[in-house]
């Protein structure tokens, strides 16, 4: 059964909180994150956005959190912003929209990863809004993002959604900014002093 929830929240892989170097990320608190690790954050139907420029670990700390979370018998599915898009757009060609809407809001955890790495265009941050309203104080969700809040008006190309987005996104929301070095630099540049 355990097995089977994890296979289901299609994790990007299955790194858990214990892969975590908290010693070279300093900027997170581990006492915060072990904190969601308890999932109270999910009874509380609150959300999670983890911020902070490429490769500091934010995927990795929302798939840990992902997985704890699965191994709890508590429905999680991960998936791209560009994925996710994608698949409501032909969802809305298809004339399966609601449909799609509501598979994505019966997960009690969903995550979104790299929301602002590529450009939203209006019509798709519609399709975006519509699913972050029909979430809101109903389920949570985690994000991560190296995009600025003060920048998401130019993901979405719309300022008025992409302020509506935020305001419920961040309502009931713990917002966890990384900053650092990034790791997959880290590894490389050491192989490169070898």
């Amino acid at each position: 059964m355990i097995q089977s929830m994890v296979k289901v929240g299609a994790f990007p892989h299955l790194k858990e909180m214990k892969d975590f170097d908290f010693s070279f990320q300093t900027s997170v608190n581990q006492q915060q994150i072990l904190d969601f690790l308890t999932l109270r954050f999910i009874e509380k139907n609150e959300n999670i956005v983890f911020l902070g420029p490429s490769g500091v670990g934010k995927t990795h700390l929302a798939t840990s959190i992902g997985i704890t979370a699965a191994k709890k018998r508590t429905s999680t599915y991960f998936i791209k912003c560009h994925d996710l898009i994608q698949n409501l757009k032909r969802a809305r060609l298809e004339n399966r929209l609601e449909a799609r809407l509501k598979h994505y809001t019966k997960y009690k955890l969903l995550i979104m990863d790299e929301i602002g790495c590529l450009p939203i265009d209006a019509e798709d941050a519609k399709l975006f809004f519509q699913l972050i309203d029909m979430r809101y104080e109903k389920r949570s969700t985690i994000l991560t993002t190296n995009v600025n809040f003060k920048s998401w008006d130019e993901i979405f190309q719309e300022p008025k959604l992409a302020n509506a987005i935020l305001d419920r996104i961040l309502h009931h929301a713990t917002v966890v900014t990384i900053v650092g070095e990034s790791y997959r630099l880290k590894n490389h540049l050491a192989k490169e002093n070898e």
